[in-house]
């Protein structure tokens, strides 16, 4: 499998560059975007911010898995755009 990790986005408005870069974690097969994250809880924010990610980069899906979880299942969430 192609996986990239740290992939650099940019941010444009108009075809200008605004702002500092996004990164996402991992992609995948140059499909699924992979946002990892290691805290007790997932708030809305890390949907928000992979919802972002999917859309910046044109994608349909992603996981967003949370290693701070005590079982893995609870952990891993997908999100679709």
């Amino acid at each position: 499998m192609k996986v990239q990790s740290q992939v650099n986005i940019p941010v444009l408005y108009k075809g200008t560059p605004v702002g500092d870069n996004l990164r996402i974690d991992l992609l995948v097969e140059d499909e699924l975007i992979v946002e990892l994250k290691s805290v007790e809880e997932i708030n809305n924010v890390y949907y928000k911010q992979l919802r972002t990610y999917l859309k910046l980069m044109n994608k349909k899906e992603g996981l967003l898995i949370n290693f701070g979880e005590y079982d893995f299942k609870e952990g891993l969430r997908r999100v679709k755009i």
